[in-house]
């Protein structure tokens, strides 16, 4: 068997799909490893559960840096040092700039709870709600210079039922999350995805 796919995990929070991914990995249903986990915030609970698995799991102080590409050149250099394939942002609150995109393009992940283009930005699911739209879902997609604006891998719909409140409905969408994301960075891993340009083309398991 050859190299596994080395992930580059981004996070801001609690880490819950970072969780899920560590769990299918370790469970080997997931052909890949996390190298290693950056979090733009001292205290996310995220760091705790990767170093609870073992993980690498660092702190990048934005901070420390005199802007946002500063920044962004340092936490290429890290993924770069971990020989990192993907990146994936899970619960990551900040916007990636150009450079981080183009050292990376075609390879970074990004979740997001509702079906974009509807939606996009940190409030889907209260948006969705206030919106007053039945249907809304999960999206996992590329990365580019845009918010939310990448070419999609992945969706599938979550229905919103008359009673739902933001935090009843987004633990429904949580569920979704915990099965796409790991399904898309498979695909990626087992080399069956192809951009052609706004498409994601998932070519059959061999």
């Amino acid at each position: 068997m050859g190299k596994l796919c080395a992930l580059g995990v981004l996070i801001s929070g609690s880490g819950t799909n970072l969780e899920n991914i560590t769990v299918e990995i370790e469970e080997g249903r997931l052909p890949a490893s996390v190298a290693v986990v950056i979090s733009d915030n001292p205290d996310a609970y995220g760091l705790v559960r990767a170093r609870k698995h073992g993980l690498n799991a660092v702190f990048v102080d934005p901070a420390s840096f005199p802007d946002r590409a500063a920044y962004d050149r340092e936490l290429v250099r890290v993924l770069n040092e971990n020989d990192v394939s993907l990146v994936v942002l899970a619960g990551y609150m900040r916007l990636v700039g150009p450079e981080f995109v183009e050292a990376f393009r075609d390879r970074i992940m990004n979740i997001h709870p509702a079906l974009l283009p509807s939606f996009p930005g940190t409030s889907g699911v209260a948006d969705a709600l206030a919106y007053g739209v039945k249907v809304t879902g999960v999206t996992v997609h590329f990365v580019d210079e845009g918010l939310d604006t990448g070419p999609i891998i992945l969706q599938e719909a979550v229905p919103v039922m008359s009673g739902d409140d933001e935090e009843v409905l987004h633990q429904r969408i949580h569920e979704v999350e915990y099965k796409l994301y790991p399904q898309a960075v498979r695909c990626f891993c087992e080399g069956r995805l192809r951009v052609e340009g706004r498409r994601v083309r998932i070519l059959e398991e061999e």
